[in-house]
C-alpha cells in the first residue's frame, strides 16, 4: 500500500500553481486544496459586507460568519469553491477580486483563520495544496515542496488570456501592474510572506508547458511515495 504524502506548491501569482496542483492531485487521486481560492472567497465576503480592513473587530466578526468549502464539480472535473453554501468559483476569479486579495490576505487574523482550516484539511495527508506559505507556514513538514516562479510579463499574458475566456477584457498594463503590486505585498507582508522554503525545489515555468511542469511534479511525487512506501 502506498504511503500518502503532503505536496506543497508555493510561488508567485500567475505561475500556474493551481493548474499544476489540480493535475497532480487528479493523477495521484489526491485531494486538491486551493488556498488562493480561500483567500479570494474571504475577499469577496469582505467586499460584499463592506468590512473595514482597519477595524480588527469587524474583521473578526466577518471571519466568524463565513464558511469555505470545496465541492467536486462533475462537469469540470474540478473542485469549486463555496462560500457559505454558495458556489463562488467564477466570481472569485474576477479582476476586482484580484485587485484586493493580497491586501486582505496580508491581515494576520485572516491568515490565522485560513491556516487553521488548511492544517485541519491536511491531517490525513494525501493532499496537494498550493499557495504562498504552504511549505513555510501551513505545512513546514510537507514531504515534497515546490517553489514556482515565472517571468512577470509571461504571467501577465497568461492571466489576460484566462480573463478573456471568462469574458473580461483587461489591458495587459493593468494586469502587469496588478501582478507587480501583488508580488510586492506577498513578499513583504509580516504574516506568512511568500518565501522559498529551504528544502523546496525551484520550478521555473517561464518556458515550459503546463503539461511539462505537471509531469515534473508528478515524477518527484511518485519517487517520494515509492521511497516512503518501501520503508
Amino acid at each position: 500500500m502506498n504511503t500518502p504524502i503532503i505536496i506543497a506548491i508555493d510561488g508567485y501569482a500567475g505561475c500556474g500553481k493551481s493548474t499544476t496542483a489540480k493535475a497532480v492531485a487528479q493523477h495521484l487521486n489526491y485531494i486538491y486544496i486551493d488556498t488562493g481560492a480561500m483567500y479570494r472567497a474571504v475577499t469577496l465576503f469582505f467586499l460584499n459586507h463592506h468590512v473595514n480592513l482597519e477595524q480588527p473587530s469587524e474583521i473578526q466578526n466577518a471571519l466568524a460568519q463565513l464558511q469555505i468549502s470545496f465541492v467536486y464539480n462533475p462537469s469540470s472535473q474540478k473542485s469549486d469553491a463555496y462560500l457559505n453554501g454558495k458556489n463562488v468559483e467564477n466570481e472569485i476569479r474576477k479582476m476586482y477580486i484580484s485587485q484586493k486579495v493580497s491586501e486582505v490576505s496580508r491581515i494576520a487574523a485572516v491568515r490565522h483563520a485560513m491556516v487553521a482550516q488548511q492544517q485541519q484539511m491536511g491531517k490525513k495527508k494525501g493532499i496537494v495544496m498550493d499557495g504562498r506559505d504552504i511549505g513555510t507556514v501551513v505545512f513546514p513538514e510537507a514531504d515534497l515542496k515546490i517553489f514556482m516562479q515565472t517571468d512577470v510579463s509571461i504571467r501577465a499574458k497568461r492571466r489576460q488570456a484566462e480573463l478573456k475566456k471568462q469574458g473580461e477584457e483587461i489591458e495587459i498594463e493593468t494586469i502587469l501592474e496588478n501582478l507587480k503590486k501583488r508580488d510586492l505585498i506577498d513578499t513583504s507582508r509580516e504574516e506568512g510572506p511568500l518565501l522559498k522554503a529551504q528544502d523546496a525545489l525551484i520550478l521555473d515555468s517561464s518556458n515550459i508547458s503546463i503539461e511539462e511542469q505537471t509531469q515534473y511534479v508528478i515524477r518527484l511525487a511518485e519517487q517520494k511515495i515509492k521511497e516512503y512506501s518501501s520503508i
